[in-house]
Parts: structure tokens; C-alpha cells; sequence
């Protein structure tokens, strides 16, 4: 599972707070997304695009178990690779289809802008301006099968465990 895509950069320990805030809840489902990191990085859900990746430091969607990845995978962001990844946010970033990666140092490895490619079964991550390559422990196969379904529930109605 290969993506390419538009870095965006941001630091140390974004919270589910910052990128799915509190007041969003009342909202309808189609509003939510926008409001998304519109604490620390206004007007940014309106520039990212369809295959963007994400790229942060350590500590990458602490606080609550909202759905912030949701809002994330509906701005078109494709992945995620960061220095360190809560758990909580990992698993529900690959419920909702989102694939995410840990990586020491890769938040040095990109510059915004940049062009990222990450194989999500071998772990190779790539800047294709630079041509640098940095490996990360790949995602498990069971995880690729559920964000290439489209996430979970998607998956889980594939195989006939949940009806439509």
C-alpha cells in the first residue's frame, strides 16, 4: 500500500483537541472537518488537498478518543507519519481508514511542501525532493486490509458481519 502526496508539518504533541474541537459535536457530520486544527494552523482545512500527508513530531493525537482522524481522512489528508503516535489515535486513525506511521526523525526528514512517499507494508518512507529514505516498522497486514476497505465498519460489512 503505497501513498504520494503534499507534506504538511506540524509539532509536538497535537492534541484530538486541536484537530476535532469540542464545539463540533453540534455541528452536522459535513461542517465538522473544517474546523479542523483551526486552533493553531487557522484556515488550514481549506488548503489542504486529496492526498495529502500529514507529518508530526512526538506525541501525534494525544487527549480524547474524538473522532478527530475522521475529520483528517474528509479533508482528503491520505496518511499520517510522525515521530511518535498516541495509541488511541493510531487505532481510530485505521478504523477510519487513515493509515499511520511512526517513524524516529522524520519530521527532520521533510521540509512543507515536500513530496512524500510512504509504503505502508515494507515501512520505506521517501522525500522525493531530497531522495531520502528512512524505514519504519511496517503496518501490520490485518491494519492495511482494514484502511484499504476503507475502514472498519467498511470492512466488517464486506465480510458480512454487519449489514448496511
Amino acid at each position: 500500500m503505497k501513498l504520494r502526496g503534499r507534506v504538511w508539518l506540524f509539532g509536538d504533541s497535537i492534541n484530538t483537541d486541536l484537530m476535532y474541537p469540542g464545539f463540533v459535536t453540534t455541528l452536522p457530520e459535513s461542517e465538522r472537518p473544517k474546523y479542523c486544527m483551526g486552533a493553531n494552523r487557522p484556515g488550514w482545512s481549506e488548503q489542504v488537498r486529496e492526498g495529502d500527508i500529514l507529518v508530526a513530531g512526538r506525541n501525534f493525537g494525544c487527549g480524547s478518543s474524538r473522532p478527530a482522524a475522521k475529520s483528517l481522512r474528509s479533508l482528503g489528508v491520505s496518511g499520517i507519519l510522525a515521530e511518535s503516535i498516541n495509541g488511541l489515535f493510531l487505532r481510530n486513525a485505521i478504523n477510519f481508514g487513515l493509515p499511520a506511521l511512526s517513524l524516529e526523525g522524520v519530521s527532520k526528514l521533510f521540509e512543507e511542501g515536500d513530496t512524500a512517499e510512504v509504503d505502508f507494508a515494507t515501512g520505506d518512507v521517501t522525500n522525493l525532493k531530497t531522495g531520502v529514505i528512512k524505514r519504519a516498522s511496517p503496518l501490520p497486514q490485518a491494519l492495511i486490509d482494514i484502511v484499504e476497505s476503507g475502514g472498519l465498519i467498511p470492512l466488517l460489512k464486506k465480510e458480512g458481519y454487519l449489514k448496511d
